[in-house]
């Protein structure tokens, strides 16, 4: 009877116990997860099943015997002492193991957060790029108003602008050689072409 009693207990045990999750797209965290939940599973198990059989065998030694001996009543307060450190060990165990996978999930969090603020692109150096992006451009457009329209005058004023705006970049030192060219080459482009 009691060794049924064990087997129904121990099938609750097992019902109760988590369900396996599925292996999600980070395969290192599922397979951390797996083995923390059969690292419980063995820890906890042994301790629950020698609860348990303490625990029946001590409810199965008070009902059999209704007149007891003060060295039963010894027994019987030692295992009940036995039980109750066992719950405690029990209890400190668990807590353990939440803990650790309390410590997990945070862990799980912060490397994605970590991920995403690598993902996310570096402020000065966007602004770098949109600098650079704009200088370019002032340069082409100056260029095309010198060569293409003969606007000799506002060219050399966009190119001093970049100059004056930009300093530190490529198309600074661009607008500088054409100012330079501009200047060594006093004569007028379209007079050239006639």
């Amino acid at each position: 009877m009691t060794e049924e009693k064990i087997k129904n207990l121990l099938q609750k045990a097992d019902q109760a116990a988590p369900a396996q999750t599925p292996v999600c797209s980070r395969l290192t965290a599922a397979v951390r997860r797996r083995a923390n939940r059969r690292r419980f599973i063995n820890i906890t198990a042994p301790i629950a099943t020698a609860a348990t059989l303490l625990i029946t065998f001590g409810a199965w030694h008070l009902t059999t015997r209704t007149t007891q001996t003060k060295q039963d009543r010894n027994k019987i307060t030692s295992l009940q002492a036995e039980i109750k450190e066992l719950h405690a060990r029990t209890d400190t165990t668990l807590k353990l193991i939440q803990e650790v996978l309390d410590n997990q999930r945070q862990q799980r969090r912060l490397d994605e957060l970590q991920a995403q603020l690598a993902s996310i692109p570096k402020p000065l150096e966007e602004i770098q790029k949109q600098v650079d992006k704009t200088a370019f451009i002032l340069v082409y457009q100056a260029d095309r108003m010198y060569r293409e329209l003969n606007q000799k005058n506002s060219a050399i004023r966009d190119y001093n602008r970049v100059i004056e705006l930009f300093p530190q970049t490529q198309s600074a030192k661009v607008a500088k050689q054409r100012l330079s060219e501009i200047q060594n080459n006093p004569v007028n482009i379209k007079e050239l072409k006639i």
